[in-house]
């Protein structure tokens, strides 16, 4: 793992304080994304993902939604996800936003999440107006259930065709839930990939896919957050 350039820090969370790995631009300041893990935890690569938006010219706060926990297998990390508590997760996802909302320019944050952590974007931009927009990668968590009428944010949706958890026919649903509600959506499902195809430490890693889908992220943003 390279070198990372943001530093772990504490904010004001659920009447208490949560951690979360901040990192910032050059010049210190840009729009604010919250970037959520994805099941094993607060990772390196999540930190590093967040480095990269840094780069991009965005201060980026990766909240830890384990409270020091990680996982190295999958049964592990099913584990840590399936234990998560919901109603604190989202008291420490607004806690994140509000951090940034004081911390970072702009009158919106954006939010982006992969795995489990794209299920928890739509849920924190269904319960935050402050949240101007939301990137779901491939999001699943079984006991996360947003109500789809209180998002406000535009959703960008990206997924891979061979996800055997969230396969095109229940990306197609979602898409088809979130525009009922009112959302207004972009989805792209990319072919012949598989879930976890942005993370570049596994064996799932898509170049292509991935390079495609970050220039996406970055238009998106670029239009719904540095613009407000």
């Amino acid at each position: 793992m390279s070198e990372l350039n943001g530093t772990m820090i504490e904010f004001p969370a659920n009447g208490g304080t949560a951690k979360g790995y901040l990192t910032k631009p050059e010049n210190g300041t840009g729009p604010g994304v919250i970037v959520i893990q994805e099941w094993w935890g607060l990772v390196g690569h999540i930190q590093q993902v967040a480095d990269r938006f840094a780069s991009a010219g965005y201060v980026a706060l990766a909240p830890d939604l384990y409270h020091g926990e990680s996982a190295n297998s999958p049964d592990e990390a099913g584990k840590l996800m399936m234990a998560l508590n919901i109603e604190r997760t989202e008291k420490d996802l607004r806690g994140a936003v509000d951090y940034l909302a004081a911390n970072a320019s702009g009158e919106k944050v954006g939010i982006v999440g992969f795995c489990m952590g794209g299920q928890l974007a739509l849920f924190a931009a269904s319960k935050n107006a402050r949240i101007g927009a939301c990137v779901d990668f491939y999001g699943v968590h079984p006991s996360v259930k947003p109500d789809y009428s209180q998002l406000k944010a535009p959703v960008l949706g990206l997924f891979a065709e061979k996800d055997a958890f969230v396969n095109p026919e229940v990306v197609k649903e979602l898409e088809g839930a979130l525009q009922g509600a009112g959302a207004t959506t972009d989805f792209h499902i990319y072919p012949e990939v598989d879930h976890a195809f942005f993370n570049d430490e596994r064996d799932v890693y898509d170049l292509a896919a991935a390079t495609d889908a970050w220039n996406r992220v970055q238009d998106f943003f670029g239009k719904h957050i540095r613009s407000s």
